[in-house]
């Protein structure tokens, strides 16, 4: 519990500070990182529950989203972290699932229409093939015009 900091660096995205330290007891040294704790809304559930803004699931979902796409996990990180700064500079301490959603999907449109699609999917529950080619045709439409 006694020790002395050594050295200390800021990560390259200035989140993290790393921390060489020394015991005062027994000489041994050991890093410690330190990262500054946000305070991130709740998030409600389309059933009413509550939990915790949960930065693995958005990522996990777009990771499942992109796969065997040509997107670098570093741009999976930096969209993950984006979208997490949304939701950091709100003003408040709830929000809904829904609208956590609808900017994960905003944020995929630009990235990847075949992710896009992908999350659409799973995130807006199609309960039949007329709901997905809606879907399908509306990003057709975005895009200035159809394909044949």
């Amino acid at each position: 519990m006694d020790n002395k900091v050594i050295d200390s660096r800021l990560s390259k995205d200035g989140h993290v500070i790393r921390r060489r330290r020394e015991c005062n007891d027994c000489g041994r040294r050991f890093t410690t990182y330190e990262r500054v704790e946000e305070m991130l809304p709740m998030v409600i559930k389309r059933d009413g529950r509550r939990e915790q803004f949960d930065r693995n699931k958005i990522l996990s979902g777009i990771i499942k989203a992109c796969e065997k796409r040509p997107i670098s996990i570093t741009v999976i990180e930096k969209t993950v972290d984006s979208i997490e700064a949304k939701f950091t500079d709100v003003a408040e301490r709830e929000i809904k699932s829904t609208d956590v959603g609808e900017v994960v999907m905003e944020h995929l449109h630009g990235l990847d229409e075949v992710a896009y699609v992908r999350f659409a999917s799973v995130y807006r529950s199609f309960k039949d093939i007329n709901e997905f080619m809606s879907e399908l045709k509306d990003l057709l439409d975005q895009k200035g015009g159809k394909r044949k």
